[in-house]
């Protein structure tokens, strides 16, 4: 394979020329030549602006067509893509930039109540040579902002040539992108991909739903996010599928969206199925054009399988298990499995993957047998940015990603998590850390001590339960907590529950221990 994610949209716009290749929240539709179009005006004024091979820029905005012409345009000119989640707060924000050494951040203007900028205005961020906002406020505009339009005019004068010259430098091995998971130690890690394994992640996902240029796909999460990007538009680049993103709040809105769209392939979290499936009236809209639905790696009930199969006549519903770190670990589960494979078990490995369950001194595990789970394929992180010591921690010399997710194999292959060992939890379907809360919420006045736990949430999947030690003085409330967590995090981190303890539960070294405080939580619940 001798592609780039660039030189993969440079083939879509020849081929599909003006079919939609996104449809917008507002049911906006952007043409693959005009994607590409676009993102040829991002790299020759990345040029003009001093862009190098090698520079990290980050496109901290909610989903739109530009940021994917923002983010190959980048790409083109043989810059490393830092995706940040449009929900992410300042400080969290200015935690990566500054750690990835960001030079160019591209963001959105005013999402709702928020004006991005605004929360970036008391964050340090040495490394930051230009801020180009999508929607600027001028009156706010310091000497690094600049309007995106205004930031394009900047390239017209940037030839052919010079833009072709660039382009021939970025090959596949080269940096593509930087995204940001979290770890046990509650510093927020880079994971760093060449254009190799990121498009490899893109065709493990086109193959088992078939998705061909015949599909509208509504991939689940933000275009900053794996499910978005790398399982989501850059899969679109490769088989010439439409992309649509919407609002999928209730099931009135998810009916809508599908219809509306004519949505074939849809991944997303149960409740969202849920939502659909008790809506009232629903068989006033024709959702007849679904015909492969996910739920999205969590745990869902079986009956809603069932209901999925019997009530939508869905061809295939499926569960599938992936990571930051390398996508595609098991396949979406076949038509013919059953609910119960499908609700209680993530599928099958892959068949270019390798799927093994290890004790704690890595010796694999009969079938049936609880342990880590390790995986190996061609689509791996590269390394952990500039942290050594967790890049040897999480890959073995011969190519064995340690997951730290926790379950066990039976003999037909299926695949099922029992557990995490990060003690990560899904909200929302995003991954949520609680050791890098936990490391914010210690600055936080008043507080002593603190631990977050994940709890089952009947809508969330999961949500944050926070146990927080008041220090001296302080009479901090649920509320106040709460509040804080609002204007820190982003809203799908911010814990569901709080309970005031006089102290956490710990070992003899000193560690939390989180088991006794789910003890706790069960009590009360």
């Amino acid at each position: 394979m001798n592609q780039t994610i660039p030189s993969l949209l440079r083939a879509a716009a020849r081929r599909y020329g003006d079919k939609a290749a996104l449809i917008s929240d507002r049911n906006e539709r952007t043409s693959f030549a005009k994607i590409d179009a676009e993102a040829d005006r991002v790299a020759r004024a990345l040029l003009a602006d001093g862009v190098h091979l090698g520079d990290r820029l980050a496109i901290w905005a909610p989903n739109m067509w530009e940021w994917v012409a923002a983010a190959v345009g980048l790409q083109r000119v043989g810059g490393t893509l830092v995706p940040l989640n449009a929900r992410y707060r300042g400080v969290e924000v200015a935690d990566i930039v500054r750690r990835a050494g960001v030079t160019h951040l591209i963001m959105a203007g005013k999402v709702g109540s928020a004006y991005f900028p605004d929360l970036l205005r008391d964050e340090d961020t040495p490394s930051l040579r230009r801020r180009i906002v999508f929607d600027i406020d001028s009156a706010k505009a310091n000497g690094r902002d600049i309007a995106w339009g205004r930031f394009l005019q900047r390239g017209e004068d940037v030839s052919d040539a010079a833009l072709g010259e660039r382009e021939t430098m970025v090959t596949p091995d080269t940096i593509s992108d930087i995204m940001f998971t979290s770890g046990t130690t509650g510093r927020p890690k880079g994971a760093v991909f060449d254009h190799r394994t990121a498009i490899r992640g893109a065709e493990n996902m086109i193959g088992y739903p078939s998705i061909s240029e015949q599909d509208v796909f509504c991939p689940m999460g933000p275009f900053a996010h794996l499910g978005g990007y790398k399982t989501g538009w850059l899969v679109g680049l490769l088989a010439g599928a439409t992309v649509c993103w919407g609002d999928t709040r209730d099931g009135k809105a998810t009916l809508d969206l599908i219809s509306s769209r004519r949505i074939t392939i849809m991944p997303a979290p149960p409740v969202t199925w849920q939502d659909l499936l008790d809506s009232p009236n629903r068989a006033d809209w024709d959702v007849s054009c679904l015909r492969f639905v996910a739920t999205g790696g969590t745990v869902v009930p079986p009956h809603i399988v069932r209901r999925l199969r019997a009530e939508l006549n869905v061809q295939q519903v499926g569960t599938g298990y992936g990571m930051t770190e390398t996508t595609g670990i098991t396949n979406y589960s076949r038509p013919e499995d059953s609910p119960e494979q499908v609700a209680l078990t993530v599928g099958r490995p892959a068949p270019d993957s390798e799927v093994r369950i290890v004790d704690a001194e890595g010796r694999v595990l009969p079938a049936d047998g609880t342990g880590e789970i390790v995986v190996r394929n061609d689509r791996l992180l590269i390394k952990y940015l500039d942290d050594p010591v967790a890049t040897r921690a999480a890959l073995e010399p011969d190519g064995w990603l340690h997951t730290g997710d926790v379950g066990c194999m039976d003999e037909e292959g299926y695949l099922r998590i029992t557990d995490r060992l990060k003690d990560m939890y899904i909200s929302n379907g995003f991954n949520v850390y609680p050791a890098e809360l936990e490391r914010l919420l210690m600055t936080m006045p008043g507080v002593k001590d603190c631990a977050v736990i994940g709890i089952p949430d009947a809508r969330r999947g999961e949500a944050g339960h926070l146990f927080l030690v008041r220090g001296a003085g302080s009479t901090t409330t649920e509320a106040e907590a709460i509040g804080w967590c609002k204007q820190t995090f982003a809203n799908y981190k911010v814990p569901e529950l709080v309970t005031f303890v006089d102290e956490l539960p710990r070992n003899a070294l000193g560690k939390v221990l989180k088991n006794q405080l789910r003890n706790l939580q069960d009590k009360h619940a």
